[in-house]
């Protein structure tokens, strides 16, 4: 019998994480890596992908798997947590208050805006000279 597979998707700015949950000791990794290896030790990416488990108490419960692309790893900390609060919802639908209250289920939008044709960046102009 194969073990129950739960699947999450989070992004954050031009981050995208799958996250695959199953029953476990507790362990994360992140395209083949240890969690604590992959961030290289920073603590406050760390805990942001443990806030999901803390909202809903379910620390230890599950092994985590994790796919995740693109962006830097401040916005991949932040996809594989919202990928997280969203599997976790499919494992107990009751779980939806408290991950919504906790600001984890909603996509974070901000993206780099592009550069402009005729300026130096996005919102950046040319100095302009009268002669």
């Amino acid at each position: 019998m194969e073990v129950q597979k739960t699947i999450g998707t989070g992004r954050r700015k031009s981050s995208v994480a799958r996250v695959f949950l199953k029953p476990g000791k507790g362990t994360i990794t992140i395209n083949g890596v240890e969690s604590v290896k992959y961030f290289s030790g920073l603590k406050t990416l760390l805990h942001q992908m443990d806030v999901p488990f803390d909202v809903t108490s379910t620390q230890s419960q599950f092994d985590v798997t994790v796919n995740v692309y693109g962006g830097g790893i401040s916005g991949q900390a932040g996809a594989i947590a919202c990928g997280i609060a969203r599997a976790l919802l499919v494992v107990d639908a009751n779980n939806r208050p408290l991950l919504k209250k906790a600001g984890l289920l909603m996509r974070d939008p901000r993206m780099k805006e592009r550069k402009k044709y005729g300026q130096r960046g996005a919102r950046a102009r040319y100095q302009y000279s009268k002669r």
